[in-house]
């Protein structure tokens, strides 16, 4: 099956470039939920993600409940500094399963009702108080080669 990132509302796109070129290099599927505070024809999305941008499995969607409302709950992730539990203490190791990684938007995270509604599904990085949360990218690149790890790097070389 599939590891799978997906970004609610992102603002940045350097953020979103670098992803998606994480996700190129990892045959990651990218999905990105409407509104994004950019365009995809951006010059500077296209230039944090260089060539790689054509070689990135990207969805789209127009909603977090519309992207929720077509998925087994026990494949999502969301990925928060109020997570339940570190992000290392899941197993993501069934590569006949799909992954998602749900990652909120830079300036304000996920909604509040995702942590309210599904508990049990919110995962952290373990951090210090001296930062409001990681980068995005950097966040999603650590999960995702966690996950990848466990899966001891199926296709990569």
């Amino acid at each position: 099956m599939s590891l799978n990132i997906v970004l609610h509302e992102p603002e940045i796109p350097a953020n979103t470039g670098n992803i998606a070129r994480t996700c190129a290099g990892t045959s990651t599927a990218l999905h990105l939920i409407h509104p994004l505070g950019f365009s995809t024809e951006d010059r500077m999305l296209k230039r944090a993600g260089c060539d790689y941008w054509p070689n990135v499995n990207i969805n789209y969607h127009q909603s977090l409940e519309a992207f929720l409302a077509e998925r087994d709950m026990s494949d999502v992730f969301f990925v928060e500094t109020t997570g339940s539990d570190w992000y290392t203490n899941f197993d993501y190791s069934d590569t006949n399963k799909d992954y998602y990684f749900v990652f909120g938007k830079e300036t304000k995270g996920l909604p509040e009702w995702v942590a309210e509604t599904y508990p049990n599904r919110c995962i952290r990085l373990p951090q210090n108080e001296l930062i409001r949360s990681l980068n995005v990218s950097n966040a999603a690149a650590i999960l995702l080669y966690e996950a990848l790890r466990q899966q001891s790097f199926p296709k990569l070389n």
